[in-house]
């Protein structure tokens, strides 16, 4: 490749790249966030615009998303974020097909859902170009909280009022009120409900 040549492919990339660092494109973003009664604190990176857009990206009133969140797209793919949710910084959404997260659900710094696995069962394609392989939806109930670097793999429902610990991998489902975690997530035990007051966790 020659330097002209290499030059423009850089250019190519750079655009798709870094497209939501350009002023206009925040703007349209900030317009249906607004709308929404959200906010979004910069950088944000995947196909954010283009999902909102097309209304395959639904943000509920006074979520927050902060910064480095990523939130990816297959064709066709969804997700949909309640009221008042919380997704702390790099928090990243994946969606093949779709993603569907309650009111009130608190992500600490580094957690990943995801609907899809990556392919790697190819011996003749490099890994990269191998693609994904749809999971099944994820659902995330209403008022669960994930510590720090949770991972929620696809096909996975995690019921209302769960809490799950830092670092813990969620491959199935998550029966409401229960604190879960561990590689993979297991239920550690029910939550005990004091109203008014602090519950076991």
């Amino acid at each position: 490749m020659n330097e002209l040549a290499a030059w423009r492919t850089w250019w190519i990339k750079r655009r798709w790249y870094e497209r939501n660092r350009r002023l206009r494109r925040r703007w349209r973003i900030n317009r249906h966030i607004a709308r929404a009664g959200a906010f979004v604190r910069y950088p944000i990176e995947g196909e954010v615009l283009e999902a909102l857009d097309t209304g395959r990206l639904t943000v509920g009133e006074n979520t927050l998303l902060e910064p480095g969140c990523w939130l990816t797209f297959g064709p066709g793919a969804e997700i949909h974020i309640g009221r008042e949710c919380f997704l702390n910084r790099g928090t990243m959404l994946a969606a093949a097909e779709r993603i569907e997260i309650g009111d009130y659900v608190m992500f600490a710094n580094g957690c990943f859902v995801g609907d899809a696995a990556h392919r790697h069962d190819d011996p003749d394609r490099p890994i990269t170009r191998q693609g994904f392989v749809p999971r099944g939806p994820v659902r995330i109930g209403s008022n669960v909280w994930f510590g720090v670097n949770c991972v929620v793999t696809g096909g996975v429902e995690i019921g209302d009022r769960a809490v799950i610990g830092a670092n813990s991998v969620v491959t199935k489902d998550v029966p409401a009120a229960t604190v879960a975690a561990g590689i993979p997530a297991k239920v550690l035990h029910e939550i005990e409900f004091k109203p008014g007051g602090a519950s076991r966790r």
